[in-house]
């Protein structure tokens, strides 16, 4: 499983009690390349010193046990405020190597263990949800909130826009807020890619 630490050279670095766990599905996790995903974290770090760790899943498996790992293992798991999923899939789907995957299900394998987690997807997928599935989303997994875009453009990734709302919620934990600061300061990309939260 590929993991990799982002944060900022020694000499600038800025203590920081927020961590980002960013999810990024591949064709095959053992082409080691690296990412655009890679690459905006790394900017997320150098440009406001928040650390994050990347890992990539090709499979459910992958994913359930990389998220696993992250519960169980890590100490800082308290500290990971947003779990970022950077997938492609329907409007309540993830897709794995052309298998998809329903947010009830990926609910009922992390049931209880994302307390207090804002999950996040970029906009290489959708995010549709009804509010009986968004509710047994939160309900099932303890999650704070869903968030995502409505549309996908494959010409306008949602990546800077991501970065953006990533550090507001740093400055700020309250997501309706963030959500507010994130549309005053980019009402245009915001509407365009129908940024939505689920809480």
């Amino acid at each position: 499983m590929l993991e990799r630490k982002q944060h900022l050279p020694e000499e600038n670095y800025l203590p920081t009690d927020y961590f980002i766990f960013c999810l990024e599905a591949v064709r095959d996790i053992e082409i080691i390349e690296t990412t655009r995903t890679q690459k905006k974290l790394e900017e997320l770090a150098m440009q406001y010193g928040i650390t994050s760790v990347h890992k990539t899943c090709d499979t459910i498996e992958a994913l359930e046990g990389s998220l696993n790992t992250l519960v169980l293992d890590d100490h800082n798991f308290k500290n990971y405020e947003i779990i970022y999923l950077v997938m492609e899939g329907e409007a309540n789907s993830i897709c794995l190597n052309n298998y998809y995957y329903s947010l009830q299900e990926i609910a009922e394998i992390f049931e209880g263990k994302l307390n207090g987690k804002l999950l996040h997807f970029s906009s290489a997928k959708i995010l549709d949800l009804d509010e009986e599935e968004a509710q047994y989303f939160l309900d099932i997994t303890g999650a704070k909130g869903i968030s995502g875009y409505g549309n996908n453009y494959p010409e306008v990734s949602s990546a800077n826009l991501d970065k953006v709302f990533f550090n507001l919620f740093e400055e700020d934990d309250d997501m309706l807020n963030v959500v507010e600061k994130l549309y005053q300061k980019h009402y245009k990309v915001c509407k365009l890619l129908d940024f939505r939260l689920y809480y």
